[in-house]
């Protein structure tokens, strides 16, 4: 690696769970944050842009942990290193702010050395992600693009979908934020055979939903898993989405939460979704991501 080398990577936003998927289903959404990076001689200097300003600025920085195990993988470190990171992911909003912090530090480091990607090709780069997030499902989803299944085995796996082109989402985000951490507290360490098998029945109908079948989505959302038993953590974000539910929308808790995502199919569904964003929520529309995280080199 040499001194001057510089490249710039974009990765998408991402919603996990989408109801009955818990920590096997992701969304990529078209709104991105930007890592930009240059090996130097020595060092470390890291800037940080939009979301994120109370963020460390050192080693314990998540971009930056993310390209030291990458770098690792790939032969040793950098002499010195320079990040900028501009994030418009909203953090701590259950929309994948974690996931594409690590997916972005992953890609950008790999394409800082050079043949980089044939020695951390995609399945590598998804595995360290998943141990570095601790879960696949949002990692899959930036690093991949579109609908993704991810599991875990020998390492983590994903197969990659196309959401049908009906598919219009609408995160209804709150100015108030959740802890992943906190939400996963709140689970149950057992659940019913019942509601386990309904779960794995709406999973398998969503992704056909999600693919060819749209009509279906209302129903295919449905969890018994997680979403009412994390209501302690976010009422707010559960009235919601129990209200947008009543009126036929399939509206889910994005990821951990707080954010609430409504998985519209035409103009009507959107404009009903974000109109009913309560007071202090934003109503974002991003269109579903079909690429994951990219590279561009720096030209200027």
């Amino acid at each position: 690696m040499n001194a001057g080398a510089s490249r710039r990577v974009t990765v998408p936003a991402t919603s996990a769970n989408l109801g009955p998927g818990f920590d096997a289903l992701g969304l990529a959404l078209e709104v991105r944050d930007e890592l930009a990076g240059e090996i130097v001689a020595a060092g470390l200097s890291v800037e940080v842009l939009g979301a994120g300003q109370d963020l460390p600025r050192d080693e314990s920085h998540l971009v930056v942990r993310s390209m030291r195990a990458a770098f690792d993988r790939l032969g040793g470190q950098p002499p010195g290193l320079r990040l900028r990171c501009t994030n418009r992911i909203p953090h701590g909003r259950g929309l994948g702010s974690s996931a594409a912090a690590i997916v972005g530090g992953i890609v950008l480091a790999r394409a800082l050395v050079p043949g980089g990607r044939a020695r951390l090709d995609d399945a590598a780069a998804l595995a360290l992600a998943a141990d570095l997030e601790g879960h696949p499902d949002n990692v899959a989803a930036a690093l991949l693009g579109g609908l993704t299944i991810a599991w875990a085995g020998v390492g983590a796996q994903a197969v990659r979908l196309s959401c049908s082109p009906v598919i219009r989402p609408v995160a209804l985000v709150p100015a108030f934020t959740s802890s992943t951490v906190a939400a996963r507290g709140l689970l149950p360490a057992l659940v019913g055979h019942a509601d386990a098998a309904r779960n794995a029945g709406r999973a398998a109908l969503l992704v056909a939903a999600l693919t060819t079948t749209p009509q279906h989505l209302l129903a295919a959302t449905e969890d018994r898993l997680h979403q009412q038993q994390r209501a302690p953590a976010m009422p707010a974000s559960l009235a919601l989405m129990t209200a947008l539910r009543e009126r036929g929308l399939p509206a889910v808790i994005s990821g951990a939460g707080p954010t609430v995502l409504v998985l519209a199919r035409d103009d009507d569904e959107v404009s009903a979704a974000a109109a009913a964003a309560p007071d202090g929520w934003s109503a974002v529309r991003p269109a579903v991501s079909r690429a994951g995280a990219r590279v561009e080199r720096v030209t200027g």
